[in-house]
């Protein structure tokens, strides 16, 4: 009797067990069957501005290299190094004793000249009215003719030696020929200096506006071509203003630059082209020679479609693929094409379409197929720009 009853209480403990085991199992798998919940981005095509950061460096607008045109003794130095400068200003002052005696001697020699034409003037008329009369002959009569003349070349060529002995004059003082600054002196008072000499005795630069010197390698000149050929790229609106500067400390420059031309040149050693672009200085912020990079505008995309960085994966061949979620809430893995790192996006040339809900984070939770409970993030409504210097926004998140 009693191991009647020690079988029975036994098969009631393991029905127990078997019941308890079933209800976990049945809790696990409909646990399981509950749908993952991943945050996604749902892409819309946008009218986008496309643009390139470009590296340069920037150049004086003019640039004046001051050289004496005569010889002599500096006397005065009429500026302080690092000085703004206007044209016409007089920079130095050479020795101008030796050009003013020959300018003296020149305006003699005139004189004389003058003298010599007026003794010949009166004697041409006076041989002249004595010529019917015969009490001069032809000849004489020719002679006079001629000696007027002569005189009348020896007083332009006294001229033109007066000219040229005041410009000589008028070079001693050397005078700045742009506004601009100047930069140090490579002469002081007393220094012997020679006309036209190699070294320049200092060095004038206009600095506003300047020039912004750009290389861009030819095979993206190319490229772009291709792309306005093909439609995908339209001129932008603005020409006037298309050209944004970031200089050496990361910070964005406050004035816009415009494109002043493409070098028609391709550099044998780089393979690029030389762009050049000029930016207001009117604080003289920038200086010659220093580096900086150069935002520029290269076309407008009609429907550019943006995906976040994170959301693009790699396999194991290289090629980029992205995880949306369909209109039923299952997971599709879609190849895709990227054409140019935007901020912390990509833009996307071929594999997704506007509408399409990327997957952003849970990437690694699901795989193609599995069921999704999709949180959308919320984003700007404008598309980011390469042209917009500030930190993108942090996106919120809204169950859907």
């Amino acid at each position: 009797m009693k191991q009647r009853q020690y079988g029975i209480r036994a098969i009631f403990i393991l029905s127990t067990c078997i019941l308890v085991s079933s209800c976990k199992n049945n809790k696990q798998e409909s646990a399981q069957k509950e749908p993952i919940e991943v945050k996604v981005v749902t892409l819309r095509a946008q009218k986008f501005t496309l643009t390139k950061e470009l590296p340069g460096r920037t150049s004086a607008y003019r640039i004046a290299e001051i050289r004496p045109q005569v010889d002599g003794i500096i006397l005065k130095r009429q500026f302080m190094e690092g000085s703004n400068v206007i044209s016409g200003g007089e920079l130095y002052q050479i020795d101008p004793a030796k050009y003013q005696a020959s300018y003296d001697n020149a305006k003699g020699n005139l004189a004389q000249a003058a003298a010599a034409l007026e003794v010949a003037r009166l004697k041409e008329k006076r041989y002249k009215n004595l010529l019917p009369s015969h009490a001069v002959s032809q000849q004489d009569y020719d002679d006079a003719r001629a000696s007027l003349k002569q005189a009348e070349a020896n007083i332009l060529s006294s001229q033109a030696d007066v000219e040229l002995a005041l410009i000589n004059l008028n070079y001693t003082h050397i005078k700045s020929p742009l506004n601009g600054r100047i930069g140090k002196s490579n002469f002081t008072e007393g220094a012997l200096v020679t006309a036209n000499q190699s070294s320049a005795l200092a060095i004038v630069q206009q600095l506003d506006p300047i020039y912004v010197d750009i290389t861009q390698p030819m095979v993206e000149l190319l490229h772009l071509k291709k792309q306005f050929a093909a439609g995908n790229l339209k001129n932008p609106v603005d020409q006037d203003l298309k050209l944004k500067l970031i200089l050496e400390d990361e910070s964005v420059y406050k004035e816009l630059g415009t494109l002043q031309f493409t070098d028609v040149t391709v550099d044998s050693t780089t393979g690029s082209v030389t762009i050049r672009g000029l930016f207001p200085n009117p604080d003289f912020d920038l200086m010659p020679g220093s580096f900086v990079r150069v935002v520029i505008e290269q076309g407008v995309q009609e429907n550019a479609l943006l995906v976040p960085q994170p959301s693009v994966t790699r396999d194991s061949s290289g090629s980029a693929r992205v995880l949306v979620v369909n209109n039923k809430n299952i997971v599709e893995i879609r190849n895709v094409t990227t054409e140019q790192a935007i901020n912390d996006q990509w833009l996307v040339k071929e594999g997704l379409k506007n509408g399409d809900k990327v997957i952003l984070e849970g990437i690694q939770k699901v795989k193609p197929g599995d069921q999704v409970k999709p949180l959308e993030v919320l984003q700007s409504s404008k598309l980011p720009s390469t042209n917009s210097m500030s930190n993108p926004t942090h996106p919120q998140l809204k169950k859907k």
